[in-house]
């Protein structure tokens, strides 16, 4: 019974002596993320009216919520009545222990900075890079996220990004759409290339400069190969693409042109 009754006394005592400073710890938190979700959303509403780039923005705007976080977290530790300095050092040699087990999410750290700095893309372009290639949906403090063709999601670490090659179909604006044509070795070459030239002027998505070619590419076996190359903007790529295969086809189709293919002949023997 005595014991009990220790038990129950201390138990009160440490409510006494820690539950003001536990409830004070819990406001404190709570108002905090209050406060952090607001001004992020302020910022972001200032760098918004500022223009500023929109990847940037939205790698700024992580970057610097997390360090609020942090800052948040400290100063609910020290009222809960941990020495700051004690735990600063514990922190900085857990630190440095999980750096070690964390190079990769470091070096993945860097590549978004260095990202940031050089913008070897930014949100909204068409980029291929390490394997894939896609519509940059967002860049993050440690990944790249891109949307492909077939609209699947693909997540790439910025470490790898920042050290691999990087082709940016939308930099400059405009894409060379690479398609190739054959017709058989008894057609008019001349003809053939006004019949084709025809359908790239004809396309409004086809830019008119740089101005659409159409040449001879290669004396292959059975057809006469043209190299058609319209221009498009980024976004009109995969609409020119098919349209120029379809279109050149109806069109040598109504020009009498012959686009070559493979012949079975029947032999007939006779009994």
């Amino acid at each position: 019974m005595e014991k009990a009754e220790e038990w129950i006394t201390y138990g009160l005592d440490l409510i006494k002596e820690f539950g003001p400073k536990l409830v004070t710890a819990i406001i404190i938190y709570i108002i905090g993320m209050w406060v952090i979700k607001r001004v992020v959303r302020g910022t972001r509403t200032v760098m918004s009216k500022s223009k500023y780039d929109e990847s940037l923005q939205k790698f700024l705007l992580n970057l610097f919520s997390w360090a609020l976080k942090i800052f948040l977290v400290i100063i609910v530790i020290s009222r809960l009545g941990v020495d700051v300095t004690t735990f600063a050092a514990v922190i900085a040699a857990a630190g440095l222990a999980v750096g070690l087990a964390l190079q990769g999410s470091l070096s993945n750290f860097a590549g978004g900075v260095l990202l940031m700095i050089f913008k070897p893309y930014k949100i909204g372009d068409l980029i291929e890079a390490q394997g894939v290639l896609g519509v940059v949906k967002g860049i993050e403090i440690f990944t790249t996220k891109l949307v492909t063709p077939q609209n699947k999601l693909a997540i790439v670490p910025n470490g790898a990004m920042a050290n691999g090659n990087i082709i940016n179909y939308t930099a400059e604006g405009k894409m060379r759409v690479d398609t190739v044509i054959g017709v058989g070795y008894g057609e008019d070459i001349k003809k053939t290339k006004e019949v084709l030239l025809k359908v790239l002027t004809s396309n409004p998505k086809v830019l008119e400069d740089p101005a659409p070619s159409v040449n001879v590419m290669e004396l292959a076996d059975s057809s006469v190969n043209f190299a058609v190359r319209p221009f498009c903007k980024p976004e009109d790529y995969w609409d020119v693409y098919f349209n120029t295969y379809e279109n050149c086809k109806l069109a040598l189709d109504a020009a009498g042109i012959e686009i070559p293919y493979p012949h079975q002949v029947e032999i007939h023997k006779d009994a």
